[in-house]
């Protein structure tokens, strides 16, 4: 595999030392595949980006070629999450993005104010990092990066959010997996009947950027699940990069619904 956009999580059960524990790095190490189209003249808005992945990849955690034990991709899922937690992200339009809709994997599109295609993702299952298949390893990883037509507003009461570092700066691609891995640590922080009642929403979220230092410290500190990067690519390992927020886990630590920090 070429470079990439990539991140491993602060597994909620395990925590940070879990997470590095060098045992992770024994077995064959997986990634987690998504592409995001991106047509010429067209590229989507960086938001709605965001969100696609990580919605993208709450639709693979709970598929059934997942979910159950004989699934399709059941033993690809579990060897990923039992290494190093890998998200890619890379790029594709015409032919190349017809190449990679035939192969098996999810499609997610996400339409944000003042655009008109919206963003198109697709995750596919976990691949072994030294070998992807030739139609997802030719594909770019550079030329990622996208603006919003306008400034996103503020998320709905209740909705979960993933609330970016303010004073660290990515690429789209890299904040796409970032956004990617705080939604997957929302997934595992949650019980069954909360997950039960964010799937029958479509896994509705936001993703911002923190609107302060100060609210970001806070954040940090809360007890709400935090991506921290491994350091593959842009960032310094270790660097916090997402903070995961959802109603019921504030609920869990006591903190006051979003809106009252």
């Amino acid at each position: 595999m070429g470079g990439g956009w990539d991140a491993w999580g602060v597994m909620v059960e395990e925590g940070p030392a879990g997470m590095q524990a060098a045992s992770r790095d024994e077995g064959r190490q997986f990634a987690l595949p998504l592409v995001v189209r991106v047509e010429r003249g067209a590229a989507p808005g960086r938001t709605e980006a965001l969100e696609c992945a990580a919605v993208a990849v709450l639709r693979f955690l709970t598929d059934r070629r997942v979910t159950e034990v004989d699934g399709e991709w059941a033993s690809a899922a579990r060897a990923w999450e039992d290494a190093r937690i890998r998200k890619v992200v890379r790029r594709a339009r015409g032919a190349a993005w017809e190449r990679a809709l035939a192969l098996p994997g999810i499609s997610v599109t996400r339409c944000g104010p003042g655009t008109e295609r919206g963003a198109e993702v697709r995750v596919f299952p976990p691949v072994p990092v030294d070998d992807w298949p030739a139609d997802l390893a030719r594909l770019q990883v550079s030329g990622t990066d996208f603006d919003d037509a306008q400034a996103p507003g503020e998320p709905g009461a209740g909705t979960p959010v993933l609330w970016l570092n303010p004073a660290l700066p990515m690429t789209a691609g890299k904040a796409m997996a970032q956004a990617g891995h705080g939604a997957q640590l929302l997934w595992w922080g949650l019980g069954p009947r909360d997950r039960s009642e964010w799937a029958d929403l479509e896994f509705d979220l936001a993703v911002r950027i923190a609107g302060s230092r100060e609210q970001w410290t806070g954040l940090l500190v809360s007890g709400l699940p935090v991506v921290t990067d491994g350091g593959f690519t842009e960032v310094a390992p270790g660097s916090a990069t997402v903070v995961a927020d959802h109603p019921a886990l504030r609920a869990a630590l006591g903190m006051p619904p979003r809106g009252g920090d």
